[in-house]
């Protein structure tokens, strides 16, 4: 199984700063030293070209980012400093699932140790996220693959507010949002399925909504592909999560979302999307186990 990885591609963050960057290098670190994965299934990815970036954003956007042009105001909005570090790394990330994307149609499942930035706009940047790397995936599988329909299910505890804007009334792309209904972003956009949870839903709720929403997505976008955002946020210790469900709880997640995907004989790309435990190791941990499920996937 590929797994592709950016964490080397390091961002300057004031010592204050509330963006768990190192869970990245933790997690990699982790599934290194847990040696059920060999050093060849790890993969440095491409920087997204302009023309990749481009079928989804602004170009005037990529060109003022590039230049260190954004407004005080735009900078706020994406929440981290700009650096020409953020800006190669931000294109790392987006190459990086377009690269699983691309991976999971050889071997059914493929990983990304990032990504899931969906609060990225066709002109902007928001919430720690400068590009929308699943519509960029999606756009490179559309033009350069057989695989013309794609479903997006999106399990980070936000609403997908970005990816729902820019794939708004587009048949060919399907987007799911299972998050907090009380939580960022407090303007939501209309996903093709959204579901809204109240603060503090436990697993049993998490799940049973979790299993309606993934049948009827996976009916109505009759999809070739799909891309799963799998957010640690919706543990119940999470500092921006509000939710109530438990590591073990995450655990099925991944599998009952894994499990109707390879019935359905889809390929799937996972991104890792948000964590923010105050204690970081607990959401290495979620992002671990959800790596070491993916695995089980894998076609032989």
């Amino acid at each position: 199984m590929k797994i592709f990885y950016t964490d080397s591609f390091a961002i300057p963050l004031p010592e204050n700063h509330s963006f768990p960057i190192s869970k990245y290098a933790l997690l990699r670190k982790r599934l290194i030293n847990s040696h059920l994965f060999s050093p060849q299934d790890f993969c440095i990815p491409h920087a997204a070209t302009n023309a990749e970036i481009s079928r989804t954003h602004d170009p005037i956007y990529l060109r003022r980012l590039h230049q260190g042009q954004l407004t005080a105001r735009e900078v706020r909005r994406v929440g981290l400093p700009w650096s020409p570090e953020l800006v190669e790394r931000a294109r790392r990330s987006a190459g990086a699932t377009v690269e699983a994307c691309f991976a999971a149609l050889d071997d059914g499942v493929a990983v990304h140790l990032g990504g899931g930035t969906h609060h990225a706009f066709k002109d902007q940047g928001q919430g720690y996220c400068v590009f929308n790397d699943s519509v960029i995936a999606v756009r490179a599988l559309q033009a350069e693959t057989q695989s013309k329909r794609v479903l997006i299910l999106d399990c980070d505890v936000h609403q997908g507010n970005g990816t729902a804007a820019l794939l708004q009334n587009d048949p060919t792309a399907f987007t799911f949002s299972i998050h907090g209904k009380n939580n960022f972003p407090y303007r939501k956009v209309k996903s093709d399925l959204d579901i809204a949870l109240d603060d503090g839903a436990n697993d049993r709720v998490y799940l049973d909504a979790l299993e309606t929403g993934i049948r009827a997505s996976l009916k109505q976008a009759r999809a070739d592909a799909v891309i799963y955002l799998a957010g640690a946020d919706p543990y119940a210790e999470d500092r921006f999560g509000r939710l109530g469900v438990s590591k073990d709880g995450l655990a099925k997640r991944d599998r009952l979302v894994l499990g109707h995907c390879h019935k359905a004989g889809l390929p799937v790309a996972i991104t890792m999307a948000g964590g923010y435990a105050p204690n970081i190791e607990d959401t290495v941990d979620i992002h671990f186990q959800t790596v070491c499920i993916t695995a089980e996937f894998q076609r032989s």
